[in-house]
Protein backbone atom coordinates (compact mmCIF):
# COMPACT_ATOMS: atom_id res chain seq x y z
CA UNK A 1 0.00 0.00 0.00
CA UNK A 2 1.63 3.43 -1.02
CA UNK A 3 -0.13 5.24 1.53
CA UNK A 4 -0.68 5.02 5.17
CA UNK A 5 -3.23 3.16 6.60
CA UNK A 6 -3.98 6.13 9.33
CA UNK A 7 -4.91 8.20 6.31
CA UNK A 8 -7.63 5.99 4.85
CA UNK A 9 -10.79 7.44 7.70
CA UNK A 10 -9.64 10.84 6.66
CA UNK A 11 -9.85 10.14 2.92
CA UNK A 12 -12.97 8.54 3.27
CA UNK A 13 -14.58 11.28 5.72
CA UNK A 14 -13.34 13.99 3.12
CA UNK A 15 -14.67 11.98 -0.01
CA UNK A 16 -18.12 11.28 1.91
CA UNK A 17 -17.96 15.09 2.70
CA UNK A 18 -18.12 16.43 -0.44
CA UNK A 19 -20.42 14.01 -2.07
CA UNK A 20 -23.02 15.17 0.16
CA UNK A 21 -21.95 18.87 0.05
CA UNK A 22 -21.86 18.65 -3.56
CA UNK A 23 -25.40 16.76 -3.47
CA UNK A 24 -23.96 13.88 -5.01
CA UNK A 25 -25.25 11.30 -2.92
CA UNK A 26 -28.05 11.06 -0.34
CA UNK A 27 -27.22 8.83 2.18
CA UNK A 28 -30.05 6.44 3.18
CA UNK A 29 -28.43 5.19 6.32
CA UNK A 30 -26.66 6.99 8.96
CA UNK A 31 -23.62 8.52 8.41
CA UNK A 32 -21.29 6.60 10.29
CA UNK A 33 -22.34 3.88 8.67
CA UNK A 34 -21.54 5.57 5.43
CA UNK A 35 -18.56 6.39 6.46
CA UNK A 36 -17.22 2.71 7.96
CA UNK A 37 -18.20 1.26 4.41
CA UNK A 38 -16.24 3.88 2.50
CA UNK A 39 -12.90 3.24 4.49
CA UNK A 40 -13.49 -0.30 4.21
CA UNK A 41 -14.15 0.13 0.43
CA UNK A 42 -10.89 2.24 0.47
CA UNK A 43 -8.97 0.08 2.27
CA UNK A 44 -9.71 -2.79 -0.29
CA UNK A 45 -8.69 -1.12 -3.22
CA UNK A 46 -5.39 -0.16 -1.74
CA UNK A 47 -4.35 -3.24 -0.97
CA UNK A 48 -5.14 -4.78 -4.08
CA UNK A 49 -1.71 -4.59 -5.35
CA UNK A 50 -0.06 -6.25 -1.45
CA UNK A 51 -2.60 -9.61 -1.87
CA UNK A 52 -1.27 -9.63 -5.33
CA UNK A 53 2.26 -9.90 -4.44
CA UNK A 54 1.46 -12.29 -1.73
CA UNK A 55 -0.09 -14.45 -3.86
CA UNK A 56 2.75 -14.26 -6.45
CA UNK A 57 5.63 -15.21 -3.61
CA UNK A 58 3.24 -18.42 -2.98
CA UNK A 59 3.10 -19.14 -6.50
CA UNK A 60 6.84 -19.00 -7.11
CA UNK A 61 7.51 -20.29 -3.12
CA UNK A 62 5.66 -23.62 -4.65
CA UNK A 63 8.66 -24.08 -7.55
CA UNK A 64 11.16 -22.56 -5.48
CA UNK A 65 13.47 -25.92 -6.06
CA UNK A 66 12.39 -25.37 -10.39
CA UNK A 67 13.32 -22.00 -9.80
CA UNK A 68 16.94 -22.58 -7.74
CA UNK A 69 17.60 -25.41 -10.29
CA UNK A 70 17.06 -23.81 -13.73
CA UNK A 71 18.74 -20.56 -12.12
CA UNK A 72 16.28 -17.99 -13.23
CA UNK A 73 16.22 -14.73 -11.93
CA UNK A 74 13.46 -14.73 -9.25
CA UNK A 75 12.41 -11.02 -9.72
CA UNK A 76 12.33 -11.35 -13.05
CA UNK A 77 9.76 -14.40 -12.63
CA UNK A 78 7.67 -12.56 -10.10
CA UNK A 79 7.55 -9.70 -12.29
CA UNK A 80 6.06 -11.76 -15.09
CA UNK A 81 3.67 -13.75 -13.07
CA UNK A 82 2.37 -10.41 -11.66
CA UNK A 83 1.95 -8.62 -15.00
CA UNK A 84 0.17 -11.89 -15.88
CA UNK A 85 -2.46 -12.15 -13.25
CA UNK A 86 -2.89 -8.40 -13.54
CA UNK A 87 -3.64 -8.84 -16.85
CA UNK A 88 -5.95 -11.87 -16.59
CA UNK A 89 -8.22 -10.35 -14.10
CA UNK A 90 -8.11 -6.92 -15.34
CA UNK A 91 -6.45 -5.09 -12.17
CA UNK A 92 -5.60 -1.45 -12.23
CA UNK A 93 -2.90 -1.05 -10.12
Amino acid sequence: MRIPKTWVPLLAKKIIENLIAKNLISPAVPPGKVLSEAEELILHELTVEDRLNDEVRELLKNHTSEIERGRLDYRRLFDLTKQKLVKERNLVL
